[in-house]
């Protein structure tokens, strides 16, 4: 499966005509997190968000930091 997520990411960046690395095990790690705590179906909008984050210059680290802040806020509302 981790060759099945790398190769489409390959091909999506390139159909899309983008010039970046994509960092599956950060993306994957993100959605299964947020889905895990918070829902599922918010899981891909978490990893469109971390895509904007790192098109904006954050590092894997701020990244990270920045979800888990924003699933403890999630939790604290519920």
């Amino acid at each position: 499966p981790r060759d099945t997520v790398d190769d489409v990411a390959a091909i999506l960046t390139h159909e899309l005509g983008l010039a970046v690395a994509v960092d599956t095990t950060l993306l994957l790690d993100i959605a299964r997190d947020v889905a895990r705590e918070v829902a599922r179906p918010a899981a891909p909008v978490s990893t469109a968000v971390v895509g904007a984050a790192l098109a904006n210059g954050l590092d894997s680290e701020e990244i990270k930091a920045g979800v888990a802040r924003a699933i403890e806020c999630w939790k604290a509302r519920v």
